[in-house]
């Protein structure tokens, strides 16, 4: 945008002299631009104004969330006990998730990752559905007689209540990437 040093005070001294030889009315005086700039949009504008890097950071944090459960199922139950400790659900989803997030965060950057961010988000999706689909089968055949904790019933809970967060948000992000890309093509 271009500047310039240039005095815009109306000065009275001048305008007084004048007016009182001219015997007028006082007039008024404003500046007004005489051409208006539109603003420069750049790429994804309108895609960035929804702030897909605020859902990308919860994304990240909801894996990273995942992980963390995950290492405690590794670290406290058998493999053969749960499909969910067996598949590694858990760590494999917090991964994707983080991926993502980091993927969606970096389009304000690289504007040209958003097919890669689609990309990761629908698989992302796919996952959770097949993650989730795990969680239910260990929670349908959960037993209390067989000496299993019901800390780990908890926890698997709230493992599939984020998932079904990270579906919610991966949904969105996926909604916006999709409407967004519809527009840039011919």
């Amino acid at each position: 945008m271009a500047c310039a040093d240039i005095d815009m005070d109306i000065h009275e001294a001048d305008v007084v002299t004048r007016r009182a030889e001219l015997r007028e009315p006082p007039l008024v005086r404003h500046y007004q631009a005489t051409e208006l700039v539109p603003d420069h949009k750049g790429p994804l504008h309108d895609l960035l104004q929804k702030q897909p890097a605020v859902l990308g950071s919860l994304q990240m944090v909801s894996g990273l969330f995942s992980v963390g459960v995950g290492i405690i199922f590794a670290a406290t139950q058998e493999m053969k006990q749960s499909l969910f400790t067996l598949f590694r659900v858990s760590h494999l989803t917090g991964a994707l998730f983080i991926i993502a997030g980091v993927v969606s965060n970096l389009l304000f950057k690289y504007p040209v990752l958003l097919p890669v961010s689609l990309a990761v988000n629908c698989g992302c999706i796919i996952v959770a559905v097949v993650s989730a689909c795990l969680i239910s089968v260990d929670l349908v055949h959960w037993s209390s007689e067989n000496g299993e904790n019901d800390q780990h019933l908890r926890m698997e809970v709230l493992e599939l209540l984020v998932l079904g967060l990270e579906v919610f948000l991966s949904t969105i992000l996926c909604f916006w990437f999709a409407k967004e890309k519809h527009a840039k093509s011919p």
